[in-house]
This record gives structure tokens, C-alpha cells and sequence, in this order.
């Protein structure tokens, strides 16, 4: 895989009866073919923590491939430490290429967060690194490489951090589900037939057949998506075609098993560690508490189910009564498969596990358009422009610098699926497919395809911080971002343009309060992830805005969050791995103020 240098720098250094009778109605990745694990992932503590580096196979339901773990297991061991210690970690590189880890949500020093070519230099091929730094938080976090293609083979592992008092989350027992998606075809592999063609991974196409039996979409809707060139049903880049989802490195026929006592209070910790998979989380048969977000305390919030992305976490909290088994289902957002595990009193249980729901299909919202708002006229000016036989990009990017739009007329905009009025910061051009006409917070929505799903599903408006937050000055200025893609050309980028591109980071000053707005042009979603910080986002909860790391922005969507900015310079980026690998990251540098020492 050839990618630019920055990037590349960034990359590179950045029971059988009971199976049998359920195997008539359960599809043939939810039979189990294991009497249940209980291996809980290996853990480690203390102030000094050694981790080796090194290749080693994996073997997911039967079936062998390379992996890269930590202390020979894949995910690498859990860091159980507590708030107020300083821990210092002893890396060792046992590979043939150059390693890192970054330590995902917490917060640290700059030089000590894990990107190799910003942050550090990266540990050598067959050398050793230590990072030493303050715990000064507590919380469910995790660690994964950021170089070349190591997060996707299993390079990655959770953290837990005991709060310095008291918890105020009370438990009988925990679990860390580490949620994953799991290859056997190389992540090079992957990422070249995404290049060559965006949509070789969706098999769950609309068809002339489904159309006659009045499935998905009708005609007049389907035609307008093709005179755009693109997909509804393209909802993943990469799916259960060549993914098999994984719990704590374990596969749906594994019957990976977490054990509880009916009547317990068990607190279970969601790690969404995906290199490109959006999960729907449910257990069928029990409430969900939700009790932390990305590591963060909120008022306990009751659900059915929850959607995350590549990068965040939930802490959870369920009372089981029955002495039963449950299926604890980490669905794809796109319905091509799920992760599998169980809930139960004793190992060897099993549940029943409820098949794939229908996969969604992206709708015109999606696209930024607000359908409810448009008028006759400009729903047909999007009609022509979607017409516009083989969109020339360059010409189009040409026109907008060589016609600016009348004076007093900047903030009008239009639905022009491509209108550089519509966010005039945006550098047109090839990597650039359509600019979000009338882009809505969808923070209030459930996520891809749970709109109908028929019980509560959390949202981001549903997370209130359980505490004040520590900075509540209103923000000094604004930053808006636009979250830039061609999905026929695989190319990802901010602004429309990539990190190889952006010859200067995103500037800050330390101590600021800053409002950062993203904005998502494309009809994917893109779970994006700031180092070194956590952030409120502004969903109406004033001073108790929930605190994150990483947000999901949906498709035709924006966010926008509260950010007190911090020294140093720290990595800003799309977490579906090949959007990032593909452009889609930035650094945002954070200097002293004015007439303040370096």
C-alpha cells in the first residue's frame, strides 16, 4: 500500500445437545460449536508493566491467521490502574518493522501519547520504549497501535482505571467486552480493493428482484441515488464478506461466556475496538444502565440498546434475576453479521440469538438534506445537479473560485449537492463528491437503521455528565471542520483535503475554550477522535454537557463540542482505520498564549 509520505509517516510510525437443537432456526454464525469459555483477557498492573511486541497466529472459529499481540495474546492484556498513580510502561519491539501504542482517551503528556512522526519517534524494529506518565483520570479506556496496518491484526488491548476513592458505580462483579472486527485476508488486501473498487465488500445490494417485491426503495428514489453514483446500501465499507466479529479475540462460535449470580449487579465494559465496524449492542431479555461514557461518569440512563463506533466506550450495568442464559449481540450497523457472546449463571449455557434484523438502506437525510425544509424548487435544483452526466470535480472546483457567489449572498447556500457556498472552507476537487446542503444535528437520533427498531435506543442527547464539568467559560471562538469524501474514488479527507495535503495543522491556543463543529459531507458515518483531550459535546445540557473522546458524527449530520485546548501537538482523526489511512486526519497544535512561557 503506497500512501502519501505524511500519512504513510504518520501511519507506519503512526452444550451439544442443546446446539443441536437450536442449529434449525439459528443461522449458521450463531450456532455454537464450543461449550463456552470463560478466559478472562490476561491482566496487569502496578507501577512498572513490561509489554512485548511480537507476531503470533490467531485462531477465530477454527480458523488460523497472523495476528501481532502483547505478551503473546490477542487482544493484548488489560491494564487494571488506578487514578493518582504515575505507571510507566516498558515496550519492547520484537517485530521487524516499527511499533507504537497510543493510549486511547487518556490524558497526557504530548510526548508521551504514541504517534510515531508527532508525538515520538516511534520504537524501533527490535528496540524498546518506555512511557512514563500521571493516571489522572479514571474510567474504561484502551490502547492499539498507530503504525502501518497493526491495529487491524490485533494490536490493541483494554485499560481499566480504578478511581482514587470510593466508585459511585456499585457492582458485584465486572466483564470487559472488547468488541472487534477479525480478518483473515491481509488488511494491504483490503485496503487495495477498497481503491479499486469502493463497494467490493457489499453483498447486500438493492436488486431488480427486490424492487418488483417492493423491498428497500422504490424506483424514483433509486434512480435519483444512481444519477448520483452512489449506494444506499452501502452502509459499510468493509463487512461480514471478509469480517468475522469478535469478543475479547473470541468468535460468535466460541460461546465466549461472562458469569454472573442471579440477583448481581454486574457492570459490563464496551470497548468498541474496531478497525472499520459500528456496533448495535443489546441483550435480548435485560435493561441496559448506561453508567459511563468514554470513561466517563453520566446519570445512569435505561436502554434496550446502543449504537457505538470505532473507538468509544460504554459502561453498563444489568441485574440479571433469572437463572438463564442471555446472548449479549454486537450487531453490525449494516446487518452482514454480528458478535456473539453469553451472559450465564455456568459455563456452557447458551441462549437463543436473534437473527440479523434487515439491513438499512441510507436515505436522502443522510445525504444532508433536511426533507421536511426543502422546498419544490430547490428539491429540483438537487435534481439537476444529481443529473449532471460524469461530474467533472475539477471544473466544478474551478467555477466556484473563478464565480464567487454574489456579495451578501455567502450565507444563503443552496441544495446544490456540490455548492461551495455551502461550506466556502472546503477545498474542491476530485476528493470531494458533495458538500452537505443542509446538514442537521442528528445527535437526538439513534443511529443507522434503529429509528424503527421498536424499544429505547440510546443517543448522544439521552448522556448527561453525573458531575459538573471542570471548564464550563463559554468558548472564545468557533472552528468549523467538514468531515470530505469520494466514495467511488476511496478518497477520505478534511476540508477536502488529506493529511498529506494540509501543509498546516489546525491552530489553538493552550487554556482556550474552543467550539469545534464538524460537519459530515458524506453518507458515511465517521467516528472522529481528538488525542489528548476530552470534550463536552452541546447537546443542551449546559454544564453538564457529556465529556468524550470520540464522537460518532452521522452521515448529512454535524456535532459540535467544547474543547479546553492543551499543549502539544496531537493527532485528530477519522477512527474507521481505512478513512484515516486514506486522508482523513489532521493535527491540531496547541501553543502557549501570548506573553506565556513555552
Amino acid at each position: 500500500m503506497n500512501l502519501p509520505l505524511d500519512r504513510r509517516r504518520f501511519l507506519q510510525a503512526a452444550s451439544a445437545t442443546g446446539a443441536a437443537a437450536l442449529s434449525g432456526w439459528l443461522p449458521a454464525w450463531a450456532q455454537p460449536v464450543s461449550a463456552g469459555t470463560t478466559a478472562a483477557i490476561p491482566e496487569l498492573g502496578g507501577e512498572d508493566i513490561s509489554l512485548r511486541i511480537a507476531g503470533r497466529s490467531l485462531i477465530v472459529d477454527g480458523r488460523r491467521a497472523a495476528a501481532i499481540g502483547i505478551n503473546g495474546t490477542v487482544p493484548a492484556p488489560l491494564l487494571r490502574l488506578r487514578e493518582g498513580q504515575t505507571v510507566r510502561l516498558h515496550v519492547s519491539n520484537d517485530l521487524d518493522e516499527e511499533t507504537s501504542l497510543h493510549w486511547h482517551g487518556l490524558i497526557l503528556p504530548t510526548q508521551m501519547d504514541g504517534v510515531p512522526g508527532l508525538s515520538f519517534p516511534g520504537i524501533k524494529a527490535r528496540s524498546s520504549f518506555t512511557y512514563d506518565f500521571p493516571i489522572i483520570q479514571a474510567g474504561t479506556y484502551w490502547y492499539h497501535s498507530h503504525s502501518g496496518l497493526q491495529e487491524l491484526m490485533g494490536l490493541y488491548g483494554p485499560i481499566v482505571i480504578a478511581p482514587a476513592g470510593d466508585d459511585p458505580v456499585k457492582a458485584d462483579r465486572e466483564h470487559v467486552i472488547m468488541l472487534s472486527d477479525h480478518s483473515q485476508m491481509h488488511p494491504r488486501s483490503i485496503y487495495m480493493k477498497l481503491k479499486q473498487e469502493p463497494g467490493y465488500f457489499n453483498r447486500q445490494r438493492q436488486t431488480l428482484a427486490g424492487l418488483l417485491k417492493g423491498k428497500d426503495q422504490p424506483l424514483a428514489e433509486r434512480l435519483r441515488w444512481a444519477a448520483m453514483r452512489m449506494d444506499p446500501a452501502d452502509i459499510s465499507d468493509v463487512t461480514g464478506a471478509v469480517f468475522t466479529y469478535v469478543v475479547n479475540g473470541h468468535g460468535p462460535a466460541d460461546n465466549w461466556t461472562a458469569l454472573f449470580r442471579p440477583g448481581e449487579r454486574v457492570r459490563l465494559r464496551f470497548i468498541n475496538a474496531a478497525g472499520m465496524t459500528i456496533f448495535n449492542v443489546r441483550i435480548p431479555g435485560l435493561k441496559l444502565t448506561i453508567v459511563h461514557a468514554d470513561g466517563q461518569a453520566v446519570r445512569p440512563v435505561e436502554v434496550d440498546e446502543f449504537q457505538f463506533a470505532p473507538g468509544e466506550t460504554y459502561d453498563v450495568i444489568v441485574t440479571p434475576t433469572e437463572d438463564r442464559a442471555f446472548s449479549i449481540v454486537g450487531e453490525s450497523v449494516d446487518r452482514s453479521g454480528m458478535a456473539r457472546a453469553t451472559l450465564a449463571p455456568r459455563a456452557g449455557m447458551i441462549a437463543p440469538v436473534p437473527p440479523l434484523r434487515p439491513r438499512p438502506v441510507a436515505t436522502m437525510r443522510d445525504m444532508g438534506m433536511d426533507m421536511s425544509a426543502m422546498s419544490h424548487g430547490a428539491k429540483g435544483q438537487m435534481d439537476d445537479m444529481a443529473g449532471m452526466p460524469g461530474m467533472d470535480h475539477g471544473m466544478m472546483a474551478a467555477h466556484a473560485q473563478n464565480n464567487p457567489p454574489p456579495s451578501g449572498d455567502h450565507g444563503a447556500g443552496s441544495m446544490g449537492m456540490r455548492d461551495p457556498r455551502n461550506a466556502p472552507q472546503v477545498r474542491l476537487g476530485p476528493g470531494v463528491q458533495t458538500i452537505a446542503p443542509m446538514p442537521v444535528d442528528r445527535t437526538g437520533e439513534p443511529g443507522q437503521g434503529l429509528a424503527d427498531a421498536g424499544h429505547r435506543v440510546l443517543v448522544y442527547r439521552d448522556l448527561v455528565a453525573f458531575d459538573r464539568n471542570p471548564d464550563v467559560r463559554a468558548p472564545a471562538r468557533q472552528i468549523e471542520v467538514h468531515l470530505t469524501g469520494n466514495m467511488e474514488r476511496y478518497m477520505w479527507s478534511m476540508d477536502g483535503q488529506t493529511m498529506s495535503e494540509a501543509h498546516e495543522p489546525i491552530p489553538m491556543r493552550a487554556g482556550e475554550r474552543v467550539r469545534v463543529t464538524l460537519v459530515n459531507d458524506t453518507m458515511m458515518a465517521h467516528p472522529i477522535h481528538l488525542h489528548g483531550h476530552l470534550f463536552e459535546l452541546v447537546t443542551g445540557h449546559g454544564d453538564h454537557g457529556p465529556r468524550k473522546h470520540t464522537v460518532n458524527v452521522l452521515p448529512g449530520g454535524k456535532v459540535s463540542w467544547d474543547v479546553t485546548a492543551i499543549p502539544g501537538d496531537w493527532a485528530f482523526h477519522c477512527h474507521m482505520f481505512f478513512h484515516m489511512a486514506a486522508g482523513m486526519m489532521r493535527v491540531v497544535q496547541v501553543r502557549p498564549m501570548e506573553g506565556e512561557p513555552a
